[in-house]
């Protein structure tokens, strides 16, 4: 059952949206938990967050709802669906006879609508529970054109203009979401490593979006990094340098606006028992991650065995290299909202700063070692990817010393677990979206799995 027409439209809808969770899957019911009318006339705005079950799982999600009777041939990909509307009733009463129908749109594609997020954040508008607000002394320009990027895999992105972007969180959760709390916190205390919000919409103690700083001619990192791989003498090794500093920096500025602590000496055992039991789910997905389960665990027990203290504190939490962008004043680092499919508090608390310092390590490896699978029959591109991995790797772990006082070594224990549980995760979400590129960590699982064993 869903909620009248509109919900059995989005029923339809939702599953082939690539920013919904288990894409492609039916959707049981849909419910609407708000309603809000946030532009009326032709076109209508409406904001809506449902709750959509699927299996025995209920999510709820933000969507922003076009209507018009007439919609436009630049925004027929936008489409939801038609359905029966009377203006002077209940919006999703369903009257067949009604005198009037409404083409149901998806509203982001609309720039005439998201205009209307943007002058809300520059007024500070309230609508019912949902509220529009402007960061102090942030300076927004409502009358800029807007344009909507492709689809993410979990939000939807509006740049308006040359000057700001807003991420539309298509998933919300209650309570601090750190893609706001840690930028706002760090630029209001002066740092330059964050895109600074520029304000935020909310309803209910909920984000629903985020007008943050855009950097028109910036490049992120994944794409310099392909751009470098595809030269005759790749050579990646000094911006790598420089974004370890960078990260370093960030984890110090992370640790000075909220703190740090030591993972207590059972902390450690639990750590590594949570590793253990991610594998375990992990070979359930993955046949061939059984092969290395024994020799994976070896690796996660002896951070159950480390003497040394082990420094927890806020992190990123999912840093690669399409999170950083290259700018003409240094690295700026994006999208500090983690696995969005975590709870809001996981996500939010404190771990080892080298769980970052490992993500990074393996976007090195995943840059160099897709371009392989691109080109098979390269025999050379095999010995070049391992090289410049190698030395990306080596570079960014002196730069992240050289700014953080300690470089951390491949050798580390906990290093090492981090990045074997990273590439586990990446095998699970290969097998899943992309089996094509399934061998891409099996090979890095393999060959960190043999050099423990050397």
């Amino acid at each position: 059952m869903s909620d009248g027409p509109i919900g059995e439209l989005l029923a339809a809808w939702l599953p082939t949206r690539r920013w919904f969770a288990g894409s492609g899957a039916t959707v049981r019911d849909v419910a609407i938990h708000s309603d809000v009318v946030l532009a009326a006339g032709d076109p209508e705005l409406r904001h809506l967050l449902v709750d959509v079950t699927v299996g025995n799982q209920t999510v709820r999600y933000q969507v922003l709802l076009g209507l018009t009777p007439d919609l436009p041939g630049e925004l027929a990909e936008a489409t939801i669906g038609t359905f029966p509307y009377d203006p002077d009733g209940p919006h999703d009463h369903d009257e067949p006879d009604g005198p009037d129908s409404r083409v149901a749109y998806d509203g982001t594609m609309d720039p005439r609508l998201t205009m209307v997020l943007l002058q809300g954040i520059a007024s500070g508008r309230h609508a019912g529970p949902v509220s529009f607000v402007p960061e102090a002394g942030a300076v927004i320009d409502a009358d800029v054109t807007p344009r909507t990027l492709p689809a993410l895999q979990s939000n939807t992105a509006v740049v308006f203009g040359d000057q700001a972007i807003m991420k539309l969180l298509r998933r919300p959760f209650e309570g601090h979401h750190p893609d706001l709390e840690i930028p706002a916190t760090l630029a209001r205390a002066g740092s330059r490593l964050v895109a600074e919000p520029l304000g935020w919409i909310e309803a209910d103690e909920t984000i629903l979006a985020i007008l943050s700083r855009y950097f028109p001619h910036a490049t992120d990192a994944w794409k310099l990094a392909i751009a470098d791989l595809r030269t005759d003498a790749p050579d990646f090794s000094g911006q790598a340098r420089t974004l370890g500093q960078a990260t370093a920096r960030l984890h110090g500025e992370l640790a000075d606006a909220f703190g740090a602590s030591t993972l207590p000496e059972a902390g450690r055992a639990d750590l590594a028992a949570n590793m253990l039991a991610e594998l375990d789910a992990a070979t359930k997905v993955v046949a061939e991650l059984a092969g290395y389960r024994d020799a994976i665990a070896a690796r996660y027990a002896e951070l159950a065995e480390l003497t040394r203290p082990i420094p927890i504190q806020r992190i990123h939490g999912d840093y690669h290299l399409e999170q950083v962008l290259g700018t003409d004043d240094g690295w700026v680092i994006l999208d500090f909202e983690g696995e969005p499919s975590v709870p809001l508090a996981r996500r939010r608390a404190f771990a080892p700063a080298l769980r970052d310092v490992a993500g990074m390590l393996r976007s090195f490896d995943y840059a160099a070692r897709h371009q392989e699978l691109e080109q098979p029959n390269n025999q050379q591109l095999p010995a070049i990817a391992a090289e410049w991995v190698s030395a990306c790797q080596d570079s960014f772990r002196a730069g992240y010393g050289e700014a953080g006082g300690e470089e951390p070594q491949s050798s580390d224990p906990l290093l090492r677990a981090l990045t074997l549980q990273k590439a586990v995760y990446e095998a699970v979400y290969e097998a899943r979206h992309r089996p094509s590129w399934l061998r891409i960590p099996l090979n890095a699982i393999a060959e960190a799995v043999d050099e423990g064993d050397r």
